[in-house]
């Protein structure tokens, strides 16, 4: 065994094996991984093997497509077969909602440039004859759908990592994991310790013991799963061609061939978690006993729709533990707060993803970036308030909704409300229908008194629709109020402040008493944070953000940190709190509470001030996402329910009124401004969304500078685009294709209904020359392809009269 790796890799399954494998693809040899057993001895070993591009992000569903094509490739490398069986795949709807999900799916294949058709359910019984027709409304085929050997798959890996230099040590297991002076790893294992420059935790069932060598609580639980191979099917044997993967939505089943008959598995409801709190060392190749009594209700659905399996016996029934997250993405990426230690883990999906991880993971190692976005994979989208209780519930709600239709408007109620601030009750009290986002509650919108507070779901118009009219016309005719505490806020203090700052992000940094936005780049020049910036003082700065994003944007700022500690980064998560005034009434109101001059000419726009508002000590910024005049109100937590009450109270008559994040979207809309991890994300340069006139290209030294000047003069032309489109009762949601003549020339990011114009909006990336063309365009929506025009200006305020006035 070695002494000194540059990586150690922790896990033999297949995602270890495929980081390893894309290590050394990058160059890397020196690198091992450590496993405590044989390879696959977790979860990879009983898996199904299934490989699908179905995803709800396309980014994700784009690595899933790239570890399928890369089979072939390991296959060639290594001289391991990964027993390919691409038979494609149907997915089948039994009913309306389930057909309206397939044509949202098959949307946003056609961005990636998947080639998945609609068929009859007459066709869908060609490609599987055991389908009983009666139950399903119709289908959609994929050709790029399959399975492998798990075992093949890994092993194939593992062959070809080593065959780049990679060096796998079996049956040693890592018992420790300390922190080295030089930031690097003592990998201390039952056989010795090695030191290591980097470690990679892929380890699976046994993840959240590795993360906890290094006080890390990941937010991972096993479930037991359940799958069935039965005895041979006449029909199946019959075929003359193997039998197509498929997923039955409505019967929650999956299925594929085996020898001459199936492997039926099922995701149920109420399903049981493994080993909640730790899972053993010893487990090894075993099964867990079946209970056949869970699935029941599962198998007597299969068998009406599916009859021919009522006639056979079962061969085997497999029951075994998978790693699961709360959202059922993986856990990929640089652990923030931890030196050159990465996860790959919560990966379920093993032979649909791994080698996309893999290749994400290496990226990211070897180059400093993932290459792509991966937001939906990314360690950072939960944050320590993502603990174990919560894992567990929202992990069993995930597991038994993995067959169900996930509605784009749909809030689902496990593990909530978890993280709350002081105005919750009153706004409960006020019929707010609540969403969450990094774990926190917020306010989507606030239902019709009498109505009950609950969102239909629905690909369509919902029964917000009315409600979030009403909000946004209360903002543009008077005043609105909304809570914003669930904006990310960080304080940046030091005598090197300003410096950092202005090396860190794109545009100038504002004077005292002045905000500014401005986009942060990566060091490929592409976007990934969206900011304002508050200058207090010299050396005390406040930044706000996405809350999304908090945990992300830490770990880019923490480890750009300069030494010697002259700069101070901190969040101020529920610290500072705050609610947002907007509309052209909204200065009357603020002038209401403060003795201080707040008129257009003392507190013009971007102004950032420190004020008393009443008895209440406030931070205030005269900017407004709604693109109305409004201000933004910080205060700490402790003042946030006396300014919320302040404010309503000094407010009533001039008709102040309360306003969700569903109003805020369809009011920026109005404005064609982008949000974060929609229309900015790593996928794009500044200048692509429009955001140059927020890049200061006479600073030479900020991040992403020359890459993203480089990236502009090599670009393809395309830019974030406002669409005005002929739609009925649905709206887009993200993630459709722009159409011309019925080929796809770009991709929506973001959109809905913009109420205060009356007009449906799509936000998205096209070529620039096409943009600027006229030419007649369409977008898809639920399938059907609709009339869109480019809308040059602002839908709201074109000029900006009311936001600066």
């Amino acid at each position: 065994m070695k002494s000194h790796v540059r990586v150690a890799v922790i896990g033999g399954g297949v995602v270890g094996c495929s980081v390893l494998y894309h290590l050394t693809k990058k160059g890397w040899p020196d690198v091992a991984l450590f496993e405590r057993d044989e390879l696959t001895s977790g979860s990879t070993w009983h898996a199904a093997g299934g490989m699908h591009t179905l995803n709800s992000d396309p980014n994700v569903a784009k690595l899933q497509q790239y570890t399928i094509e890369l089979y072939n490739e390991i296959e060639e490398v290594s001289g391991q077969s990964c027993g390919i069986h691409l038979t494609g795949g149907i997915m089948l709807a039994s009913d309306n909602d389930w057909l309206d999900y397939l044509k949202v799916a098959r949307s946003k294949g056609r961005v990636l440039g998947l080639d998945q058709e609609f068929i009859s359910v007459a066709e869908a019984k060609e490609m599987h004859p055991l389908i009983n027709e009666k139950y399903f409304v119709g289908a959609l085929y994929d050709p790029f759908e399959g399975h492998v050997d798990p075992s093949g798959v890994t092993n194939a890996y593992a062959k070809a990592a080593r065959m780049g230099g990679a060096e796998i040590y079996r049956h040693t297991r890592v018992v420790e994991l300390n922190q080295t002076a030089d930031g690097g790893w003592d990998v201390v294992t039952e056989k010795g310790t090695v030191k290591a420059d980097m470690v990679v935790n892929a380890g699976g069932l046994w993840a959240r013991e590795v993360g906890r060598m290094v006080g890390l609580e990941l937010p991972l639980l096993a479930m037991e799963h359940h799958y069935l191979i039965t005895e041979e099917v006449p029909e199946v044997k019959a075929m003359d061609k193997e039998l197509v993967h498929t997923i039955d939505f409505g019967g929650e089943i999956y299925m594929r061939q085996e020898h001459d008959g199936v492997v039926m598995g099922t995701y149920e409801q109420g399903g049981v978690p493994w080993s909640e709190r730790n899972t053993p060392w010893d487990f090894g190749h075993e099964l867990l006993q079946p209970d056949l009594d869970r699935i029941a209700d599962n198998l007597e659905v299969a068998f009406e729709h599916f009859p021919a399996l009522a006639e056979v016996g079962i061969k085997q029934a497999i029951n075994g533990p998978f790693v699961f997250t709360p959202d059922g993405n993986p856990l990929v990426g640089p652990v923030g707060g931890l030196k050159n230690y990465f996860a790959a883990c919560g990966v379920m999906a093993g032979f649909s993803q791994g080698g996309g991880v893999g290749l994400t993971l290496a990226n990211w190692m070897v180059d400093g970036d993932p290459g792509f976005d991966v937001w939906a994979m990314d360690v950072s989208r939960f944050g320590t308030w993502a603990g174990t209780a919560y894992t567990n519930a929202k992990v069993r709600e995930n597991y038994g909704r993995r067959f169900r239709v996930s509605f784009p408007n749909e809030e689902l109620p496990a593990a909530r409300p978890l993280r709350t601030t002081p105005v919750y009750d009153r706004l409960v009290t006020e019929n707010a229908v609540w969403g969450a986002g990094f774990g926190l509650e917020s306010a989507l919108w606030f239902a019709p008194k009498g109505d009950e507070p609950v969102e239909n779901p629905t690909f369509r118009r919902s029964n917000a629709f009315g409600a979030v009219a009403a909000e946004c016309q209360a903002v543009r005719s008077g005043v609105g109020m909304m809570e914003i505490s669930g904006f990310a806020k960080y304080e940046v203090t030091g005598a090197d402040a300003d410096g950092w700052l202005s090396q860190m992000l794109a545009n100038k940094i504002p004077r005292a008493g002045r905000l500014t936005l401005t986009p942060m780049l990566n060091h490929d020049g592409r976007l990934i944070g969206d900011f304002t910036v508050a200058k207090a003082t010299d050396e005390r700065f406040y930044i706000f953000g996405s809350g999304l994003a908090e945990a992300y944007h830490m770990r880019w700022f923490g480890s750009h940190l300069p030494e010697g500690g002259r700069v101070t980064v901190r969040p101020l998560t529920s610290e500072l709190l705050g609610l947002s005034i907007a509309g052209p009434k909204s200065r009357d109101l603020l002038a209401r509470l403060t003795a201080e001059d707040v008129s257009n000419a003392a507190m013009p726009f971007l102004s950032f001030r420190e004020m008393e508002l009443g008895m209440i000590p406030a931070k205030v910024g005269r900017i407004s996402f709604t693109g109305d005049l409004g201000y933004e109100i910080w205060v700490r937590s402790d003042y946030l329910l006396a300014l919320y009450d302040l404010l309503r109270e000094t407010g009533a008559d001039l008709g102040l009124a309360l306003f969700g994040g569903r109003a805020l979207d369809s009011l920026r809309l109005e404005k064609s401004w982008g949000t974060w991890a929609r229309e900015y994300r790593p996928l794009y340069t500044p200048f692509e969304a429009g955001l140059d006139r927020f890049v200061d290209m006479k600073k030479n030294d900020f991040v992403g500078r020359d890459a993203a000047l480089k990236a502009n003069e090599g670009s393809n032309g395309r830019r974030l685009t406002t669409l005005v489109v002929e739609a009925e009762d649905a709206d887009v949601g993200g993630d459709e294709p722009i159409l011309q003549n019925g080929e796809v020339v770009g991709w929506v990011t973001s959109g809905g209904y913009a109420h205060h114009a009356g007009a449906s909006v799509a936000m998205g990336y096209m070529p620039g020359d096409l943009a600027a063309s006229g030419a007649p365009l369409e977008v898809e929506i639920m399938g059907l392809a609709r009339s869109a025009r480019v809308q040059v200006e602002p839908l709201f305020d074109p000029k900006a009269e009311r936001m600066r006035g």
